[in-house]
Order: C-alpha cells, then structure tokens, then sequence
C-alpha cells in the first residue's frame, strides 16, 4: 500500500512498485485515516508511508497501522531534511521497519538508485512475513569459530535496513565499559546520519558523532561514518584516527562497511571484533573474512530477531562468526570479548 498526500508521487511509486513481478501495489491512499481504513480489508504486507499529509499524519497513523496488523511492515518516506530526519528516527524506535528519502520531483523518482532502493527495501521486508501455514526455512548449521587469543583493539559495527532500531539497542546494552574506540558505518543519506549520531548520544551512554578526517579516536566513543562518505581508520599502537574518503561506492553503498573493515585490519594489526546487524545486502562479507583471515573475530544478529537477514546472514552462513545471537544478547557477548582490551 502507498500512503501519500501526493497523486503524483503515489503514481510515480506505484510504477516502480509494479514494474516488478513480485510485487502488487493493492492500495494508493492519500492520508493515514484512509491507510488505517484499508489495512483491515487489503492484504498489505508493506506499507510507504508519507509522515506529512493532511486529515491524518504518517506518524500519528503508525502506531494504528501496527495494532490494526502487527506483522505489517512500514517503511516512511522521508524528505531529506533535517526535520524530517529526525521524524523518520523517531518512526523507528514506534516500530517502522525502515525508511526511504522522499523523492521530491519526479526526476528524483525516475533515478536508478532510488528505484533500486525501494523496490530492494520492499521484497526484503516482504520476506520476513510468512503466510499460515507457510514451513519455517531449513537453514545448514552454521559453523563457529573459537574466539581469538588477543582481545580487540577496535570495535566495529556494520548495519543498514533495520539499523537504527538495532543500535539503539545495541549502545544502551554496551553501556559505559566500552574499553576501546568504536567506529560504525550505517546505510544512510547525509541529512541522516547527524540526526543518528544525535539519537544515540542521547541514550547517555556512550557519546557519538560524524567521524572527522583526521580526528583522534577515543576509547568509549561512537564515530559514525558520515553519509555519502566512507570511514577508513588509520593509525597503529599509538592509537587511531579516522580518515574520511570519497573513494567509489562499494555495493551500491557510500558509506560502506567493507572498507572500513578493510582499513581496520591494517590498523589494529588484525585485532578487531565485528559485529554485522540487520540489514539488506551482503556489505561487511568480504571486510570480515579480512579480519577473521587477520585473527580478528566476528559476530552476527540472528535471523529471528533481525528486520533483513542479508548482511549478518552472509557472515554467518560463510562460517565466518565466533556468535550469531539475538540482538538483546549481543551487546553482553561484546563486551565479555572485549575484556581486558587496551585503547
């Protein structure tokens, strides 16, 4: 179902929606009153919803949507402001499942990437609703690793769809006993990830900015990649800085996570403990089969508790993980890992 006040973008939507075999567009509405309406007699997996419209607002129909259909999953449709960075944030700690930028003109709708984006977000979300009836996957055990015999000089953390909800769960669990400098990359546009950096901070555990080019990485912060750029961490056994880079996107992604990863190796001489999130895709695979290779070691949020099982499955299913846990288990994992680190 798509929820916007625009009859323009709605069309505009539903074209690329439709364009795809596996996808049917079953209702076009033009405010959250008339999407509440529509969920209780459509069969709607995803919801597009717009967060500003008249008569009923995205945000004020949200929790509606969600209680009228639990397993729905809604994804907003942000404009790329900060105002509506923020809204979109807040969407997703009230249970959104993730989020796209607004197209603003019909040109901004026509671009690949955005295509590509909504129609990936759509089936991936899609997926994680099984019908009745419907048996479970049968998955191969997934082989672990033992833990390395150094604990980790850095921590890194990948996620993307998903990823927000994930991190705020994430950093409240870690807490203040972080023991050395984490660097995170999030799929994100640039108007975003400021407001990111901002949400988590305001947890009151660990503070977290945009990383800077240069900047001196500090044990018991959070440096997130800042949109449209990579995070590359350079340094040695004096400590680390950060280094922001416009290098080519790498899986349709900037910021990425494998070169972040891929930095990290070569910086802590290997020691380092990731940790791959929800998200779509498989960004983080070839950055943590550098570090395991390195001595390093990983972990991965399992399928159940993640909103896309893309990025974390693909580490876990290539055996390259000391742990695949549920998320609420993650955080206590790391930090048992990463006793007795040194900055």
């Amino acid at each position: 179902m798509i929820c916007d006040d625009s009859a323009v973008i709605r069309g505009a939507l539903a074209r690329i929606l439709d364009s795809d075999p596996d996808i049917a567009v079953v209702a076009k509405v033009e405010n959250g009153k008339l999407a509440i309406e529509q969920i209780r007699t459509a069969r709607v997996d995803v919801v597009v919803l717009d967060i500003e419209m008249p008569v009923m607002d995205g945000m004020t129909a949200l929790p509606h949507l969600l209680r009228a259909d639990p397993g729905v999953r809604v994804i907003m449709a942000s404009t790329l402001t900060t105002r509506g960075a923020d809204i979109a944030l807040r969407a997703l700690r009230l249970g959104a499942a993730d989020y796209v930028p607004k197209p603003s003109s019909i040109g901004t709708v026509s671009d690949e990437g955005f295509k590509r984006e909504l129609i990936g977000k759509v089936k991936s979300l899609a997926h994680r609703r099984r019908g009745p009836g419907t048996p479970p996957r049968v998955r191969t055990p997934i082989a672990l690793r033992p833990a390395p015999p150094l604990p980790a000089r850095l921590l890194a953390i990948g996620s993307s769809t998903g990823g927000p909800q994930a991190l705020f769960t994430l950093v409240q669990g870690l807490g203040r006993s972080v023991s050395v400098p984490v660097v995170l990359t999030q799929h994100m546009p640039a108007t975003f990830t400021p407001i990111l950096a901002e949400h988590l901070s305001r947890l009151g555990l660990m503070a977290c900015t945009e990383a800077r080019d240069g900047e001196a990485l500090v044990a018991g912060r959070i440096y997130l990649a800042p949109g449209d750029r990579h995070l590359l961490v350079e340094g040695g056994r004096t400590g680390f800085r950060a280094r922001i880079t416009t290098d080519p996107a790498e899986n349709f992604c900037r910021p990425a996570v494998d070169p972040m990863l891929r930095s990290a190796v070569h910086a802590a001489e290997g020691r380092v403990l990731v940790a791959i999130l929800t998200g779509m895709g498989h960004d983080g695979l070839a950055g943590t089969r550098a570090v395991i290779d390195a001595g390093g070691a990983a972990i991965a949020q399992d399928e159940a508790s993640s909103v896309v099982w893309g990025m974390p499955g693909a580490i876990a299913t290539a055996g390259l993980c000391h742990a695949v846990l549920p998320l609420p288990q993650i955080a206590p994992k790391l930090l048992d890992m990463l006793k007795g680190a040194r900055p």
